[in-house]
């Protein structure tokens, strides 16, 4: 990463804890870089990428705990390497010409049976070590997209992003069938699933109205979900909500508009909730979803505080 952002190369980096992925560069590059190329640094000077951004990858650099010359490699054996390679796949980011290069001392380099690979497995087409470059001149086919049969509900968790991506596929019409989907649907029919209130707000002209920008007076518990589809029910929307697990605890429609509010207990709640419905998709139309910010006491009559209010601006936090 030190030698890309002094090339004003822009890098992508996954973080953890919700699992993100965010574009860190040090362009122009200057004797002020240093601080970007930190953890920290990154975290205050990267802005996320989300599903819509358009970002085309040219080189994949993923770790390995041991490599061979023919390209295949093992990680830690959480899988996470490959995953990312399926979701930047899915995303457009990448493509089978891309070349993958992992980085190793010369003691990681042995041989590997192809009997432990799987059709999920991404082999890389350069090894470096402190002494050679290898050009393994690996045909074994990448992967293609994410096989959704191999991920858990517990990794679904983990990632919020990679919730986002399922339910584009679904609704593509793609099967998107989980691991253990089959045992939980199973279990499900004992427990309600959480109550939504849909609160309709009054009629107005048919025209979606952008989700206008207010002043702040603190964080709030209110996400606004924009550019709804003239003919979107509120039923499809508290579908994907439980589907995304964003479920709030009370939800405002205001389909006339094209707009809807969800509230959530906590800041905290809408923050995740923010994160967890980037590139949600109702038909064709890709919605917009941005924290509502209170307006400020004294821009109204009387000190009081109104009902958070939408904002639609894109959400920069790292959630």
């Amino acid at each position: 990463m030190p030698c890309a952002c002094r090339r004003a190369r822009v890098c992508l980096l996954r973080a953890p804890r919700p699992w993100t992925v965010r574009g860190a560069s040090c362009s122009p590059p200057g004797k002020h870089s240093g601080p970007r190329l930190c953890s920290q640094g990154v975290r205050n000077y990267s802005s996320p990428v989300g599903l819509d951004s358009r970002v085309l990858v040219d080189l994949v650099v993923v770790g390995s705990v041991a490599v061979s010359e023919k390209g295949w490699r093992i990680g830690k054996g959480e899988g996470y390497a490959d995953l990312e390679y399926a979701m930047m796949v899915s995303m457009g980011a990448v493509s089978p010409e891309t070349p993958v290069v992992t980085i190793v001392h010369d003691c990681q380099v042995i041989d590997i049976p192809e009997a432990l690979l799987e059709d999920h497995d991404l082999t890389v087409d350069y090894v470096l070590t402190p002494t050679r470059v290898i050009a393994t001149g690996c045909e074994r086919p990448k992967p293609t997209g994410i096989l959704w049969s191999k991920i858990s509900w517990e990794v679904m968790g983990k990632i919020p992003v990679l919730q986002s991506l399922r339910h584009r596929e679904k609704q593509a019409g793609k099967d998107v069938t989980l691991r253990d989907e089959p045992r939980r649907l199973l279990g499900a029919s004992s427990q309600q699933p959480a109550h939504l209130t849909a609160v309709r707000g009054p009629r107005d002209p048919p025209l979606p109205e952008p989700c206008p920008a207010q002043g702040e007076d603190g964080p709030t518990g209110t996400v606004c979900v924009g550019n709804l589809p003239r003919d979107a029910r509120v039923s499809e929307l508290k579908r994907a909500l439980r589907e995304l697990g964003a479920v709030p605890q009370r939800l405002t429609w205001q389909g006339p508009r094209g707009r809807a509010l969800l509230h959530y207990q906590a800041p905290a709640s809408a923050q995740q909730a923010v994160s967890r419905l980037q590139g949600l998709r109702l038909g064709a139309a890709t919605l917009t979803v941005a924290l509502a910010r209170r307006q400020r006491a004294s821009d109204l009559p009387g000190g009081r505080v109104q009902e958070p209010q939408p904002d639609c601006r894109p959400a920069v936090a790292d959630l």
